[in-house]
């Protein structure tokens, strides 16, 4: 009986050293994969991990096809992870909607963002010489920090462009310590030995803004500054915010009614002259070759299809922006007689739908 009991106690001990060794065995082995998925994660530095480039774009009622065109150059010619922010009215939604996810244009990674222009209200005045300019949707560049939370760069751009050039060379603009926005500037044209036809097409601060006024003139700004172009935008949300940017330009839009301090009959600023004022000597500058007025043309269908079309030919252009009927042009990206994207519009099929964000007031 007592050799018995000795048997007991030899296997109950060996049953105890068996199960510390597998607890062991096993604490070793999970600690490696712990170790092994952590390293794993590890390798996936800042700069292994692909940035989103989002880009803000409107899709007015009577530019729908134009904004699509612009979209689709931009996703045609880049590799970088785009989130586009495509902002209407509330009228227009399902037709954006309707533009992108029947189309081709359904693979992009999108967002619609509704613009309610109750925002505006008081701070415009009525201009009867380019009512267009008055459009809610000229003035969405003033709300960024509203419309996109999320990024702390942004790419906003107008819906009269076609881009040539990966995008992502334009998001790579460095915004200097301070500044909220970069901008391409206005005198930066080539030279008239190059485009003998943009000779005095440069424009100054004297083509917003009416030095007349005496508001005006305390600001202390020449007239003949070269003003800069905000139909393209590189902004940084954090010091927008910051610095206030949008209550400024409201500030100056209220000043407007109140005063009459610009005008939309020469520049046609009514949304550029804020940003002239509140910008002034504090913007970084864009690569000229990504934004230039006045280069190449328009043309378009019965069904508003844009295509590229003209004499022109500047290499290393990044953006064109269309003249005409509808818009000024702007050139960017390669040779314009020989475009990179398929200004066409795309082919209509079906697909599924999807959410979208809103600006319903400012607060």
């Amino acid at each position: 009986m007592h050799m018995a009991f000795l048997r007991k106690v030899n296997q109950v001990l060996l049953l105890l050293l068996v199960l510390t060794l597998c607890g062991i065995l096993y604490k070793k082995v999970h600690k490696g994969a712990v170790l092994k998925d952590k390293a794993d994660v590890d390798s996936e530095s800042p700069e292994d991990m692909e940035e989103e480039i989002p880009v803000v774009i409107c899709a007015a009622a009577g530019r729908m096809g134009a904004a699509m065109a612009a979209i689709n150059s931009i996703y045609s010619n880049t590799d970088a992870n785009l989130v586009f922010y495509v902002v209407g009215l509330r009228s227009t939604l399902p037709r954006i909607r309707k533009w992108i996810e029947h189309s081709k244009l359904r693979e992009i990674n999108f967002k619609i963002v509704e613009f309610n222009p109750t925002v505006l209200k008081g701070k415009i005045r009525p201009d009867s010489s380019r009512p267009e300019l008055l459009q809610p949707l000229n003035f969405v560049r003033f709300y960024l920090p509203l419309l996109v939370h999320q990024h702390e760069k942004v790419i906003y751009l107008d819906d009269d462009v076609i881009v040539q050039g990966d995008i992502q060379e334009l998001y790579d603009t460095t915004l200097a310590l301070g500044h909220a926005a970069a901008f391409s500037d206005d005198c930066d044209l080539p030279s008239a030995q190059d485009i003998h036809r943009l000779v005095g097409l440069q424009n100054t601060y004297m083509g917003y803004l009416d030095y007349r006024e005496k508001t005006i003139k305390d600001l202390g700004i020449s007239p003949s500054t070269c003003s800069f172009n905000p139909g393209v935008i590189v902004a940084n949300m954090t010091e927008w915010k910051h610095q206030r940017i949008t209550k400024q330009l409201e500030k100056w839009m209220q000043k407007n009614v109140e005063e009459n301090l610009y005008s939309s009959s020469l520049g046609g600023g009514v949304a550029t002259s804020p940003m002239l004022i509140v910008f002034h000597g504090k913007y970084s500058t864009i690569n000229p070759l990504w934004h230039i007025r006045h280069l190449g043309s328009e043309s378009a269908n019965a069904n508003g299809v844009f295509s590229c079309q003209r004499e022109v030919s500047i290499p290393g252009f990044k953006i064109l922006t269309r003249v005409g009927e509808m818009a000024p042009v702007r050139c960017a990206g390669c040779s314009l007689r020989r475009p990179r994207f398929n200004s066409q519009l795309p082919t209509v099929s079906n697909s599924s739908s999807r959410g979208s964000d809103t600006l319903m007031q400012y607060m």
